[in-house]
């Protein structure tokens, strides 16, 4: 086998393609931009779907267009069909995070060239055994009405070397590739490799073995061949175009071509797992038990720091709850096997820059910001797995078996596995309710899998109603609303979304919701008809779709379009805004601010970006100071179309971390030695229009990212003049003033006095409270006698003191019983005391009497044997409950 390095073999991919004619591009993030029907990019396909679907034309990429492409896609799967986070680590070619090399045809080269290409680099390139590779073809399906494929069968005869014997068909599971529930589809063929001795394909043919889940017999490559579109229905419709998409595994080629027989032990592992090894003062291979953590470990790290790089961060729900559960997944293993009771995640993320660098630019960029958001999380985990112990300590304090909601209830909060909480039982000689953990998995399951499937149904690409004579397709939409806020256009087409009217204008001055800014709203006029423009969107085919009040009886003939440009000018100086307050940040707090969101409208405006800590009074002081020199410097605003995006990156201007750009920009800049940022939104001409900025508030979004809110132009007088009507009401309520906070703190201290002196009467009024309760104390049938009452507005700390006095007054053969409740808050309070001879002749228990009267009230409690509480919620009970107290006690006597 060959000693190439995992670099080398990415490269070599490459080269192949590219010499084919292929552009070579780069990989989409992680963290899809503008796709909601997808949690993670989970297949290489999914930055060309529009391609597939019709919707563009070709791939534009270096100034060229491209039949043809390349890359290395990196993937996230950690559910449904493709991978289950539990077998990660286990085994040793399944990971979460992984690399996909794919090469592409759109609508250009099909079966014929796919199936001799690959076999071209597997075998005469990298010189894998011919004997040794399988190719699987699709066997046809009734339900689908689709034949054997076998013009791939004829392909791989005639392209090929293989070995007759070793072409198998198989069913509509491993060889019908589809995206989704709707959308391209089409049968593939795979190359399987058969990795075992000679002795053993001796015994059994390796024809037996695909596809049986044996590792040692396992794909490399699927070529998919998309000749279909997958309806709502389920039908099948011919696309118009036939497509290539091929994938295979990165990790896995490595492992075949360095003769490896689990992916951890290449090249592509060793580094990580060399560091992770060292810090744990162990040898990676000397125990199974480890060796399993430490490939936990690291394929988690790669899948954190990618997503996190790429725009997502750990949080409680969707992308960030996968994310947040990857990395406890691997804290808990370093914690629970290797001893790190410590943060130690997060300095991986070094190995993984330096590994990295040249293919994966973005996460050097990021190191900083990656590494503090991982530690945060990893400080607070911490935290919850102790706490997560100790509650488990208490779910299982005096039982045999732990049901299956406490077991799910640490799964959920606490992030612990089934397995940790089976391992801890294990120790404690606990049954786990495993079946009862697994259906409320599954109920979780059923509802993350409802949200992660493909449901935007892709089939109605076609299903606008033209309105112009020739089809939709002749007529161009332009955009003009940089220029103009009124502009004659025609409408193009029509729909009917739900209970929304669509419409797609040939001309258009609406910007559609993009880039964190709203979209305009506005009316289209004709004569004396009016439909209100309410909202605008993007379509998936680059024509803006306007969402409308009503369809008009006569769509035909020139309309006027206009936007609500009052609307607008506000929305303007709050998105100009956004571009100041970024660059104050950076300058003020330091460069590695970026920005990871943020929402502009006419009212207000929203900035998420990565700092690590909350920032100081001081620190927002300079900056709202900072950004308001720099609108009364009035800039002016430089506005440039279709720069070239190397140009603009050149410039240093801003871009977004996972953001994908065209091959041209538009670049917004407010001074060059200011403010440079690639932006499709619209601004104002100059600083000045802004008026004036003000912060409104600043908090925490998620680990590592802060979010400030503001406002400025109209919005920002107004609260001006808002706080200065407050201030004079304030003033006015209290009177002549010469410093105003100091009077209101006077006043606070004032009051917290009185209230002191109140309490100070009360407790006294309580205790001759609790002196007549004394002196009318009746006697029970066992002679002991009994101090009960209610005392009016005392909370449990004064029945406590209360008890105490009472039993310091009685001293002996007394049980005292106080309550009191509190109608508004809806709770009741109860207390018993016990003189300490009733305990000891008796053996009265304070504790196990109030637990009892607690359950009356609708609560419960405890304490020591002599003064325990109880509080419950149900205040009209109280009365019952202290009436019943006498035969609780005389039943308790022992």
């Amino acid at each position: 086998m060959s000693h190439k390095t995992s670099a080398q073999i990415r490269q070599e991919f490459f080269d192949f393609f590219a010499e084919k004619n292929h552009a070579i591009v780069d990989s989409a993030p992680v963290v899809p931009k503008n796709d909601p029907t997808l949690l993670f990019t989970n297949a290489g396909m999914n930055q060309f779907k529009s391609i597939f679907l019709g919707e563009e034309e070709a791939l534009k990429h270096d100034g060229k267009t491209w039949n043809r492409a390349a890359d290395t896609q990196k993937c996230i799967r950690v559910s449904g069909k493709h991978n289950d986070l539990e077998e990660v680590g286990h085994d040793t070619y399944h990971h979460t995070l992984f690399e996909m090399l794919g090469n592409w045809s759109f609508g250009d080269y099909f079966k014929k060239e796919a199936i001799g290409w690959a076999w071209e680099l597997l075998v005469d390139e990298w010189g894998l055994e011919p004997d040794r590779l399988y190719a699987t073809v699709f066997g046809g399906d009734e339900e689908d009405g689709l034949p054997v494929d076998d013009e791939a069968i004829e392909l791989w005869k005639s392209e090929t070397s293989i070995d007759h014997d070793h072409i198998l068909k198989c069913g509509k599971k491993d060889n019908f590739w589809e995206m989704g529930e709707t959308g391209p589809c089409g049968p593939c063929s795979e190359v399987h490799i058969d990795l075992r001795s000679d002795e053993e394909r001796k015994k059994q043919p390796g024809r037996d073995l695909v596809n049986m889940d044996d590792p040692r017999v396992m794909e490399i490559w699927n070529l998919v061949f998309i000749q279909f579109n997958r309806k709502p229905d389920a039908s099948l419709e011919k696309l118009p175009a036939q497509h290539v998409d091929t994938g295979m595994g990165f990790e896995r080629i490595c492992a075949v071509l360095q003769g490896k027989t689990s992916n951890y032990d290449t090249d592509v592992f060793t580094p990580v797992i060399n560091e992770i090894a060292d810090m744990a003062g162990l040898k990676y291979g000397d125990d199974e038990e480890k060796d399993i953590a430490m490939r936990v470990i690291a394929d988690h790290i790669r899948a954190v720091t990618f997503s996190i790089a790429d725009g997502a961060s750990p949080g409680n729900d969707g992308r960030g709850y996968v994310i947040r559960r990857i990395l406890r997944r691997a804290i808990r293993y370093g914690w629970d096997v290797l001893d790190f009771k410590e943060p130690f995640f997060y300095k991986l993320v070094e190995v993984l820059t330096e590994q990295f660098k040249d293919v994966f630019p973005e996460i050097p960029a990021q190191k900083e910001y990656i590494v503090n958001v991982i530690r945060s999380e990893e400080k607070s985990f911490l935290k919850t797995l102790g706490q997560g112990i100790e509650l488990f300590n208490d779910m299982v304090e005096g039982k045999d078996k732990l049901s299956g909601e406490d077991a799910f209830k640490l799964h959920d909060t606490y992030g612990f596995p089934i397995d940790l909480t089976e391992l801890m039982a294990r120790e404690r000689g606990v049954e786990v309710d495993v079946k009862g953990f697994n259906k409320h998995m599954k109920e979780q399951k059923e509802r993350a899998r409802a949200a992660g499937k493909f449901s935007v149904d892709q089939s109605d690409i076609n299903v606008w109603s033209a309105v112009q004579e020739g089809s939709v397709a002749d007529y161009k939409s332009e955009f003009v609303g940089y220029d103009d806020a009124e502009v004659d256009t025609l409408i193009r087409g029509y729909r009917k979304e739900g209970n929304r009217f669509a419409l797609q204008l040939t001309k258009t001055p609406f910007y559609a919701e993009s880039g964190g800014q709203v979209s305009d709203k506005g009316i289209l006029r004709k004569g004396d008809e009016c439909l209100k423009v309410l909202d605008v969107q993007k379509g998936s085919d680059g024509f803006n779709v306007h969402y409308v009040d009503k369809l008009s009886e006569d769509m035909s003939g020139t309309w006027t379009a206009s936007i609500d440009l009052d609307r607008r000018i506000e929305i303007q100086k709050h998105h100009s805004a956004t571009h100041l307050v970024h660059a104050a940040l950076r300058g003020i707090l330091g460069d590695h601010v970026a920005q990871k969101g943020s929402l502009v409208d006419e009212n207000h405006l929203r900035f998420d970006f990565s700092h690590f800590e909350a920032m100081t009074d001081e620190q927002l002081d300079e900056v709202e100071q900072l950004v308001n020199e720099k609108i009364q410097e009035n800039i002016p605003l430089q506005e440039e179309r279709n720069v070239p995006i190397d140009e603009a990156k050149e410039r240093g201007a801003m871009m977004l971390f996972g953001e994908k750009y065209g091959e041209t920009v538009r670049v917004i800049t407010f001074d060059e030695n200011y403010s440079v940022e690639l932006c499709g939104g619209t601004h104002v001409g100059a600083t000045g229009e802004i008026g004036y900025f003000r912060f409104t508030q600043e908090t925490s979004v998620a680990a590592g990212i802060r979010r400030i809110e503001a406002v400025c132009g109209i919005q920002a007088d107004k609260l001006l003049r808002d706080e200065k009507r407050l201030l004079n009401q304030v003033k006015g309520a209290i009177g002549q003033t010469q410093d105003l906070a100091a009077d209101v703190l006077k006043l606070i201290e004032e009051k917290k006095s009185l209230e002191k002196e109140l309490e100070q009467m009360q407790l006294q009024n309580t205790g001759a409270k609790l002196d007549e309760l004394i002196q009318n104390a009746g006697s029970l049938d066992s002679d002991i006698k009994l101090v009960k009452g209610e005392i009016a507005g005392a909370d449990m700390d004064v029945l406590k003191q209360l008890g105490y006095d009472g039993l310091q007054k009685t001293k002996q053969n007394t049980a005292i019983v106080l309550g009191s409740k509190d109608e508004e808050e809806g709770k009741v309070y109860l207390m018993v005391a016990l003189s300490e001879d009733l305990i000891k002749e008796k053996g009265l228990k304070a504790g196990a009497i109030v637990g009892q009267l607690g359950r009356l009230v609708g609560g419960g409690g405890g304490g020591q044997p002599n003064l325990a509480t109880a509080g419950g919620r149900q205040p009209e009970k109280l009365g019952e409950a202290l009436e019943k107290v006498n035969e609780i006690i005389t039943e308790s006597i022992q």
